[in-house]
């Protein structure tokens, strides 16, 4: 959020199933398909810092690692920067948006497992 100059005030990152994700799926967006996470921006109008839920089926998560060919761990990472960067504002329902997104994934996963190395950190 301090790369992105955003406040952040509060996040919650609930680990869930794929059942559970798909009920929430259905109750707050009217869709009825299993996704790896929904975020959920719940800062008030005009206050700065961001407060924020991340919901993420695990499931989903072991599933597109195994198809994107990358662990589990990676996958995870992912999946959390993605949710926080749609907490920044970023879209991705356009293809500029999505690579724009991808591009800063893979930015701040790298400098993820950087920090992890200088922390000694597995």
């Amino acid at each position: 959020f301090k790369k992105q100059k955003k406040g952040l005030c509060s996040l919650d990152i609930v680990f869930c199933s794929d059942e559970y994700l798909l009920d929430i799926n259905k109750a707050n967006l009217n869709h009825d398909y299993f996704t790896d996470t929904i975020t959920f921006d719940f800062t008030p109008k005009g206050q700065k810092e961001t407060i924020g839920e991340i919901y993420i089926s695990t499931e989903r998560v072991k599933e597109n690692a195994a198809a994107y060919k990358t662990s589990f761990q990676n996958e995870l990472i992912r999946v959390m920067i993605h949710s926080s960067l749609h907490l920044c504002g970023y879209k991705d329902k356009i293809p500029s948006q999505k690579k724009e997104m991808t591009r800063l994934e893979d930015q701040y996963i790298k400098t993820y497992y950087r920090l992890c190395s200088t922390w000694n950190i597995r």
